[in-house]
């Protein structure tokens, strides 16, 4: 089979097209003709071994693929890398079937970007109907599908943070009542005059470094910032318990790993999350289809911040 393999850590110049053997399915495993790999700003971590889980190598890259069963069942699913293959093995309980209407790319934006806004929002923020809400990177995969989940779920104020215009003019296309550039310089004053000058509730935050240091200055007495990624690959300044009391603050962190296989967290909001798909409801953002060979390119404009929503793989060709 095509697959993209790594043998050495690195930027996206080592991704690297090969022939491999097809991969053996074990017990409780299935075997996928993978039609489509998602891209996610986590597997530019991985390449590079940065991410929360190590990798080893060699490593095939990846983890979600949409594909036919033997049976010919159409699924989404998550994997244990391996994705950027014509060829993958997934686990029967991460299998889950893709509902007519929806397309590989809309499953693939669901299965990691869009689990993970809706657990941002509902398990880890707990949003409450009315309050404040700020997406960062909201042109993004996890950023746009949040704005349109927060609206869903009875957001007040939702305000949006993006680089450039055109994905700030999206942002408020999606619903975000206000947009601005986030930059971290002034980035505090910005959300907060956004807000009718007042501090925000919740803050999903995914970039790290100076941007997360501002979000936190930004969050009004019990608001609570989550964190669920470090983009910037720059660490924030060490928070201070004092610093949470003086304001009734809170921090949370969020990995998507921790919901799988725990009742409820994974199948449960999918189904939902596709339904709203099908329907009209959820518009997932499809920003680039790309072929296998092009596996790096797509690394170069995620990390360039050149894309908007979900990045795709197409396998076959």
């Amino acid at each position: 089979m095509r697959a993209i393999q790594i043998t050495e850590f690195g930027g996206p110049e080592v991704l690297k097209e090969t022939e491999l053997p097809d991969p053996v399915p074990g017990e409780g495993q299935l075997l996928l003709d993978v039609d489509s790999a998602g891209v996610n700003y986590a597997d530019t971590h991985t390449v590079e071994n940065s991410y929360l889980a190590r990798s080893t190598l060699p490593l095939v890259p990846g983890a979600e693929v949409v594909g036919r069963t033997a049976g010919g069942r159409r699924v989404v699913a998550l994997t244990d890398n391996g994705g950027y293959a014509q060829k993958a093995v997934v686990h029967e309980g991460m299998a889950h079937d893709v509902p007519d209407g929806v397309t590989d790319a809309q499953a693939l934006a669901l299965i990691i970007q869009g689990l993970t806004a809706w657990h941002l929002l509902r398990t880890s923020a707990r949003l409450a109907a009315g309050e404040s809400v700020v997406v960062h990177a909201a042109a993004g995969g996890t950023g746009s599908l949040a704005v349109q989940l927060a609206r869903h779920f009875g957001a007040g104020r939702i305000i949006a943070t993006a680089s450039t215009q055109a994905k700030r003019d999206l942002a408020r296309e999606l619903g975000a009542d206000a947009a601005v550039d986030g930059d971290p310089e002034g980035l505090t004053e910005r959300l907060t005059e956004a807000n009718g000058g007042r501090k925000v509730d919740i803050v999903l935050e995914m970039t790290g470094g100076p941007v997360f240091d501002a979000s936190l200055a930004a969050l009004a007495p019990f608001g609570r910032l989550v964190a669920y990624g470090m983009a910037s690959r720059i660490p924030p300044t060490p928070v201070e318990p004092a610093q949470l009391m003086g304001r009734s603050r809170a921090v949370v962190g969020f990995w998507l790993a921790h919901c799988v296989g725990r009742p409820g967290m994974y199948h449960e909001p999918l189904a939902e999350l596709l339904a709203m798909t099908a329907d009209g409801r959820l518009r997932p953002q499809t920003g680039g289809v790309y072929g296998l060979s092009e596996a790096a390119r797509a690394h170069q404009e995620l990390r360039a911040r050149r894309t908007v929503g979900k990045l795709v793989l197409d396998v076959t060709r």
